[in-house]
């Protein structure tokens, strides 16, 4: 075999021809074991940013890219199934999803990063459960995996590290911005879980990085056809980020919400994207995804026992699920007049959040699972005036001004407020 010329691939793709998959495998293999300079590499993400990348490059890619570490091992459980979201503001849906699907026969076995930005991730807001164990060897997770049908923990595997080098390479040299790096920097920790099923959430609005529907449409379409190459069933969701999903954000009160929707008390926009998505990953794992049964897995209990039992089997106390501690400081935003909420920007409510301590702006910084922000009103609903639009909890002022200055430019109250719909395209990839 002839030796590796990174210059070749960088003028070759600089030239808009077509990498082998060899040769990109060869590569990112090379890059990670330290053998090809960062400079090289930038050169070549920057050509690539500029020319593009074919659907077979781009699978190509994410496939080496995923296998430039472990990947985990589920062929032994049954029906393995997982939810990838492209990041909002109150995404609670893992909490509620994973039980759920659990409930319907799927089996959930994620090993998770923990959240950088406005609130932690979803094992963040897990560790806010009294005794909640988000490291487990390898033996306990395939066996509660097997014996719960759900299990979430940090991430202990080096899952894909090549994603995590060109990442930190792309963020500092412009690059970032690339449809096909965006869909193999998402679909190669995917691949690398494991899971035979995957239902991709695609947020589109002012609190995604997606902005427009046609952005969103793309990447959706770009990743399904990505689990394709790879023998997944991968289906895509778009749903609408211009406002909080749920009326909570945070981490101990998102916990809480998703407790209520498990119970049936939720909001009617966490239910209602938590049923589609468990529809659409059910389907591909050819498993009952009627709407009628997962409504009954909700009402009749099924899917919140599942949680209880996924809960206490990781070392969390079921009993303090639904009342877990919240900052003891309160202060509310209150209608300057009377009329119908007309904008709620997530961005900036997550954002309020964040800077009260709710969130992390580097890994291994601490935080604030009491901290967060409590939706009174959104979008189309009356106000009057006086009335709270909504509660932030914080500790002893920290962050508070801040936080109250976005609070109060994320809200308008008009005549009227336009509701967008929620729940944009489904089925792609199907």
């Amino acid at each position: 075999m002839d030796p590796l010329r990174p210059v070749d691939l960088i003028l070759a793709k600089r030239a808009g021809q077509e990498h082998a998959p060899a040769e990109l495998t060869r590569f990112i293999d090379a890059y990670v074991a330290g053998e090809v300079p960062d400079y090289q590499v930038a050169a070549w993400l920057m050509a690539v940013c500029w020319r593009g990348m074919t659907d077979a490059e781009t699978a190509a890619l994410t496939q080496a890219m995923a296998r430039s570490g472990d990947m985990l091992d589920l062929s032994g459980l049954p029906h393995t199934v997982d939810k990838h979201s492209t990041g909002g503001v109150g995404d609670k849906t893992t909490l509620v999803l994973a039980p759920l699907l659990a409930a319907m026969g799927g089996t959930v076995a994620k090993m998770s990063g923990r959240g950088l930005g406005h609130t932690g991730g979803t094992v963040d807001k897990l560790e806010s459960i009294p005794g909640f164990r988000s490291s487990l060897s390898d033996e306990e997770f395939l066996a509660q995996a097997r014996a719960v049908g759900v299990v979430v923990t940090g991430q202990s595997k080096d899952l894909a590290p090549a994603d995590g080098l060109l990442y930190a390479l792309r963020d500092a040299t412009g690059t970032v911005e690339s449809l096909p790096l965006i869909a193999s920097s998402i679909m190669s920790k995917k691949l690398a879980g494991g899971a035979n099923a995957i239902v991709l959430d695609v947020k589109v609005g002012a609190g995604a990085f997606m902005k427009t529907l046609e952005e969103a449409r793309e990447l959706a379409r770009a990743m399904t056809a990505i689990g394709g190459h790879a023998g997944r069933e991968v289906r895509a969701v778009l749903s609408d980020m211009s406002a909080p999903l749920g009326r909570t954000v945070g981490n101990a009160i998102e916990v809480e919400e998703a407790v209520r929707c498990l119970r049936g008390e939720g909001p009617d926009d966490l239910r209602e994207l938590c049923l589609v998505l468990a529809g659409e990953v059910l389907a591909a794992a050819g498993l009952p995804h009627g709407r009628a049964e997962l409504e009954d897995a909700i009402g009749s209990g099924r899917a919140y026992e599942r949680f209880e039992r996924w809960v206490a089997a990781q070392g969390g106390d079921p009993r303090a699920l639904g009342a877990l501690e919240r900052a003891p400081d309160r202060w509310q935003l209150r209608a300057a007049r009377g009329g119908v909420v007309s904008r709620l920007d997530a961005l900036a409510v997550g954002r309020a959040v964040g800077v009260l301590g709710g969130g992390r702006s580097r890994k291994g910084e601490a935080i604030d699972m009491g901290v967060g922000a409590e939706l009174h009103a959104k979008v189309g609903e009356p106000v009057s005036a006086g009335e709270p639009l909504a509660t932030l909890y914080h500790r002893g002022g920290r962050g508070l001004e801040a936080a109250q200055r976005l609070l109060t430019e994320a809200y308008a109250v008009g005549d009227e407020g336009a509701v967008m719909p929620l729940v944009l395209e489904r089925g792609i990839g199907a």
